[in-house]
């Protein structure tokens, strides 16, 4: 299969190194050539017209150079063209300028058959040129200098001279072919020159070898010529079938482009040449929406997508880059070279932008669109596996945030050591007891009487010291981490509550839970018996969730929610405000508190959006009859205006900073003996920091 990676057909920018190396072997070569045509002879070469063996030759010439013999599936590596061994016989009998005629006729052939750029097949024509003059200028050396007139056949003791002009030959074409390759790239000539070599190297040296023989077979029974067509064949054949394997293991079936395997022996190349001012890329996409694709239209219209996708990245990266696909709709593309992470990004969206074209198939007109992730060598991982792990965690953030394209984040990533650490020193905090509530207290905004806290959730590592909530919560969240987690607060803050409640303070905790956490049916199980252990009744501690859960439709259909309700544990909605809320919704889900986001309320009383937002709120939940409650509450002025808009309670530093419990308690008895006739109803929460 043909590698859809191969742009060697695009004609290089005017001015650039390559059209600059490129124009100046043609200019070479085809001056050669044409000294080559002036010093031949018309009427020797019209003599050796008539004779069959040359048009023999020139057929066989013409046939070897249509396909060639492939003994490597690396684009760098390429062909070698059994054309090779008759040309060189051509020239060791009938020197150089039979030998470029028929050449170059045969590559022009060929560039026609196979429609290569003009660009392509002038070089190839210029440099096999040099190849055949620097052979001929070698075997000058030695004195053979042979011509259709005064043909040459070699002996024995010519075989240093034969040897030296087939190191010239093969050098001299490796050379200037490695050059082109290694500028199309931009790769170094030596890394390109390590690749090729040595395969290319053990077949030129069959074909060379050979052409002496063919020589000896044209000098005595000119017949029997045709005769090297039949080990020649079986050579290509093997070779073919050998690269067809090696096609098949390193390539993906479907698409062509290369697959894990050869992306991995491409990656560690050029880990291994880069430079230290510049970085090495790795992106890994990820098509978007393609499942429905595949559903609605059918696998077949889904691989011919996934083929038009393969053709759309390879001819939107830059020569060199490799453009893999590792399995379904998931892509991977080499950067071997990069500037710097803002060069990677101008890549990525360049990907993204060719993904979004319409895309037509079976009469209908597909949208389709990618996520990227960026890894860049050595700033992100040291090897292929690590930068494509990190590629693949850049990958999911630009997929769960929508933005497209994102660059590695070590503070984000959840399976990086320090994350990792960090979760087993937290399960070894929950089993060891070492994470604690801290209260703040919730105010009366019309009187000022205390009508709860807030217990705060606190870590104070015994290496690191306090550690937030932020932190760690949301690693247990993506964890199996989480469910234990709430037992262990829900179970202290009952434990908490009947110290209250048997001393006197019937307070009311509520506990911070997640969606997750809402859809759980041990979780009513857990309260009924914590609850009866304590002896407290349901309205002792209160569940409260974030307004996420708000635009999902499982939490009203759950059992839990029945269960719930049924036990009598009242429902605090938190952060309200900040997502995409529905009044039915609001009203299904029956809960007795609305609290108002603190990023509303700190801001009243300098911006009048803000105000005109919380007012709306305090406004909606007074009539749908609930409570509401103001965060972050920090200043006398924010108090008022909110006792002004109707507000019932406010929590925040103006009252009083979270407290741990011995503190609270002290607190809460000494507010209790000042104003008995307070009713107190108090609140828990995992998540929020103060």
């Amino acid at each position: 299969m043909t590698d859809p990676t191969d742009t060697r057909d695009t004609g290089p920018r005017v001015g650039t190194p390559l059209w600059a190396f490129l124009a100046g072997i043609t200019v070479i070569g085809f001056t050669a050539l044409i000294v080559a045509m002036l010093r031949l002879d018309p009427a020797a070469l019209a003599e050796l017209a008539r004779t069959p063996l040359f048009w023999v030759l020139a057929v066989l010439v013409m046939l070897g150079e249509l396909r060639p013999v492939m003994v490597s599936s690396a684009t760098a590596v390429g062909g070698t063209y059994p054309s090779t061994m008759f040309t060189f016989a051509v020239l060791l009998h009938f020197g150089l300028s039979t030998a470029v005629l028929m050449q170059a006729v045969a590559i022009a052939m060929n560039g026609v058959v196979t429609r290569k750029a003009w660009h392509r097949v002038m070089f190839n024509v210029a440099q096999s040129t040099l190849a055949l003059t620097a052979a001929a200028v070698v075997l000058g050396l030695f004195g053979v200098v042979p011509g259709p007139a005064l043909p040459w056949t070699p002996s024995g003791g010519d075989l240093p001279a034969i040897a030296l002009a087939g190191v010239a030959y093969f050098a001299t074409r490796a050379a200037l072919v490695s050059g082109a390759v290694a500028l199309h790239e931009r790769r170094s000539i030596v890394r390109v020159l390590r690749v090729t070599a040595g395969p290319q190297g053990l077949v030129y040296t069959a074909l060379l070898g050979l052409a002496p023989l063919v020589v000896v077979v044209m000098d005595h029974s000119p017949g029997l010529v045709p005769l090297f067509v039949a080990p020649l064949a079986a050579v290509y054949f093997t070779a073919t079938l050998s690269m067809r394997r090696d096609h098949q293991a390193m390539h993906d079936e479907l698409t062509g482009l290369p697959n894990r395997k050869m992306l991995i022996v491409s990656t560690e190349e050029a880990l291994a040449e880069s430079r230290h001012d510049e970085r090495v890329g790795l992106f890994l996409l990820d098509l978007d929406r393609f499942k429905e694709v595949n559903d609605t239209m059918g696998h077949p219209v889904g691989d011919r997508l996934l083929q038009m996708v393969a053709h759309r990245l390879t001819h939107s990266v830059r020569p060199g880059d490799v453009v893999a696909r590792l399995g379904g709709d998931e892509f991977a593309v080499l950067l071997p070279s990069i500037r710097d992470a803002n060069a990677a990004r101008e890549v990525a969206a360049r990907l993204r932008a060719a993904l979004t074209e319409p895309v037509r198939l079976e009469g209908m007109s597909f949208d389709l669109d990618g996520s990227v992730g960026i890894a860049l060598f050595p700033d992100h991982a040291p090897d292929f596996e690590l930068l494509l792990q990190r590629a693949d965690v850049a990958m999911y953030l630009a997929k769960e945030g929508r933005t497209g394209v994102e660059l590695y984040q070590p503070d984000k990533d959840r399976n990086s050591p320090e994350r990792l650490n960090l979760l087993g020193d937290l399960r070894r905090a929950i089993d060891n007891r070492e994470l604690q509530l801290h209260y703040q207290p919730k105010v009366s905004l019309a009187g000022g009487a205390v009508t709860g806290v807030e217990a705060l959730l606190r870590w104070c590592h015994p290496v690191h010291g306090p550690i937030p909530p932020s932190d760690f919560v949301p690693l247990a969240e993506q964890t199996y981490l989480m469910r234990q987690l709430t037992e262990y607060v829900i179970e202290a803050a009952l434990e908490q509550a009947a110290r209250w409640w048997h001393t006197g303070l019937q307070v009311q905790i509520s506990v911070n839970i997640s969606a997750r956490d809402l859809l759980d049916a041990a979780l009513p199980e857990q309260l009924e018996v914590g609850l009866t252990r304590y002896g407290l009744p349901p309205a002792a501690i209160q569940l409260e969730v974030t307004e996420r859960i708000l635009t999902g439709d499982q939490a009203y259909t759950q059992e839990t929610i029945k269960a719930l309700a049924a036990l009598g544990v009242p429902l605090s909605l938190d952060d309200f405000g900040t997502g995409y809320s529905s009044l039915i919704r609001l009203q299904r889900l029956a809960v007795s508190e609305v609290k108002i986001d603190a990023s509303f309320v700190r801001r009243i009383a300098e911006s009048d959006d803000d105000d005109r937002i919380v007012r709306s709120i305090v406004d909606l939940v007074r009539s749908l009859g609930l409570r509401s409650v103001a965060e972050g509450v920090e200043s006398d002025d924010v108090a008022l205006r909110l006792a002004e808009m109707g507000c019932d309670l406010g929590q925040g530093w103006l009252f009083c900073q979270p407290m741990p419990a011995a503190e609270a308690t002290a607190w809460l008895r000494g507010r209790c003996e000042a104003a008995p006739a307070i009713e107190f109803g108090y609140q828990s929460e995992v998540t929020q920091t103060a």
